[in-house]
């Protein structure tokens, strides 16, 4: 019998499926367990109370199950949102365990590329019962919004149980000053405050606001919604007017941009409160809002040194904006840039925004992590006791720094850098005078906010040269402005003082530009 060849034994290891199906198992359980949570927080939260109950409630332990929430949610849209299952297929990434593990999505890589109805549940856009909130783009281009009926109930719910606690009234009576129309700020907070108050949505018109309260009289406690800048000019207005404010109670709550505390000082001598909220059109309006303690902790952070690098770190001299948000409703994260990356949770979502990038500079700390750092010294113990009895809410902080881009926010209107390029030099006979840009919002010492184009120049200029100069770049760059961003065209139509942009001259490398390097430009004053 012929021998048989001799074959080496060759021992194969073969990884188990058990860990896998472990670890799978226990993600689907967090996140049904997740799911169950934040669902009791919304049947909780149809009532303000309700809403209040939950907000002083929450712990560090659930955070866990809000990422489980998040990345179920995630995993439901791969399969019935056609523009994610495609956005998916064309970034694979194996089993998709983690949160972490779905891509992030912007304006650019899933909005522009994918139309409306494609990314809607099952690719289907509903013929009725959905408002479109309307945002503008870089280049002017539109960005819509569909927001199906009951995702807008549930912002109304988040926004009327935030007022209720933050804003305690007894004869509620809402002044909507925010711009009307398509933008998504306005029309949602008059629907949202009419569950708790009287409102009337004046728009930001000065005349209106003072027959309405002139008119209704002071028997009611006045709150009044607008952008910050708003505000100050009514104050400015009521005071030329000699209005009696020691005879009402009026507050103020205002979002769209940041706010220095320099400013609420000015506005909190004659307004009751002033409190700021986040949110954006590509999101929701109702994110995270300002509370008496978050008050407190930016205004610790302008003068504590050692909290402040305790909290922000060594190097960091900006002051953020701070919130307190709710996890099971809007999931955040930051990734490597600090760039805060948003997972709307709500079941009733209409096109779900998933690890959404809105290009914001942000920070997350858990409330116990402030806390804690608060507590090592007595004396910020005692303040925070005081800071925190009121509203009690137990809710997580957002520290945001702002647009992590080049872009600035003023009035509800971002402005691009390379809108003001256009203004700058389109039809200018003074361009060739102009070496660099760069912008930044300054708040002067009438507490203005406005724009500010810093220019460096190629050479030095004579006096008329100079004003000639300043003129065609602020006339230029308004006309840009208006004819490319609705938002700052309408900021224009309803408050003049809107385009006063200024422009300030720099001779070479001085100012702002001092130490720069000229191969790639810097367009924002940090």
């Amino acid at each position: 019998m012929a021998e048989l060849p001799h074959r080496p034994v060759v021992l194969r290891t073969v990884e188990s499926p058990l860990p896998a199906v472990v670890a799978h198992g226990r993600q689907v359980g967090l996140g049904a367990l997740g799911r169950a949570v934040a669902a009791l927080a919304r049947l909780a939260a149809r009532h303000p109370a309700g809403w209040r109950w939950v907000a002083r409630r929450h712990h560090p332990a659930l955070d866990g199950l809000a990422a489980a929430h998040a990345r179920a949610v995630c995993a439901r849209a791969a399969r019935q949102v056609p523009a994610y299952r495609a956005f998916l297929q064309a970034r694979p990434a194996g089993v998709r365990r983690r949160l972490v593990d779905f891509p992030e999505t912007d304006k650019a890589s899933y909005v522009v590329a994918h139309d409306a109805a494609a990314r809607c549940r099952h690719g289907r856009l509903p013929t009725r019962g959905v408002v479109v909130d309307e945002s503008a783009g870089s280049a002017g281009q539109p960005f819509n919004w569909p927001r199906s009926d009951r995702e807008l109930r549930a912002v109304h719910r988040d926004i009327a149980g935030y007022t209720g606690l933050v804003f305690p009234m007894r004869r509620p009576f809402v002044i909507n000053a925010y711009s009307m129309g398509a933008w998504a700020t306005g029309t949602t907070t008059g629907a949202a405050m009419a569950r708790i108050a009287v409102v009337k949505n004046t728009g930001p018109d000065l005349g209106k606001i003072i027959d309405t309260l002139r008119e209704f009289g002071p028997d009611f406690d006045y709150l009044v919604t607008a952008y910050p800048p708003f505000l100050k000019h009514l104050r400015d207005r009521l005071d030329a007017e000699g209005f009696p404010w020691s005879r009402y109670r009026v507050s103020a709550s205002c979002g769209g941009e940041g706010m220095t505390e320099a400013l609420r000082d000015y506005l909190e001598q004659r307004f009751t409160l002033v409190r700021s909220a986040y949110g954006a059109s590509d999101l929701s309006i109702g994110i995270g809002a300002e509370t008496r303690f978050t008050v407190w902790l930016r205004r610790r952070l302008q003068t504590d040194r050692g909290l402040r690098t305790a909290l922000l770190g060594t190097d960091e001299q900006r002051l953020p904006m701070v919130f307190q948000y709710n996890p099971f409703a809007t999931y955040l994260e930051t990734n490597e840039r600090r760039e805060l990356v948003c997972t709307v949770t709500g079941g009733d979502v209409l096109q779900p925004r998933l690890r959404y990038n809105v290009g914001d500079e942000a920070l997350l700390v858990s409330y116990r992590r402030v806390v804690e750092l608060v507590c090592a010294d007595p004396v910020r113990r005692a303040e925070l006791r005081t800071a925190v009895s009121a509203e009690r809410m137990t809710l997580p902080l957002l520290l945001l720094f702002g647009r992590s881009d080049s872009t600035i926010s003023y009035l509800g209107a971002n402005l691009y850098p390379q809108d003001v390029e256009y203004g700058l030099y389109v039809g200018n006979p003074y361009a060739a005078e102009i070496s660099r840009f760069c912008l930044a919002l300054v708040e002067d010492a009438t507490l203005e906010t406005r724009p500010v184009i810093h220019l460096e120049l190629r050479r030095p200029l004579a006096d008329p040269q100079r004003d000639a100069l300043v003129d065609e770049c602020r006339l230029g760059v308004r006309r840009h402005l208006t004819s490319v961003s609705r938002d700052f065209a309408q900021s224009l139509v309803e408050d003049a003082t809107a385009g006063d942009l200024r422009v300030e001259l720099h001779e070479p490398g001085t100012g702002p530009f001092a130490g720069q390097q000229k191969i790639k430009n810097s367009y924002l004053v940090r």
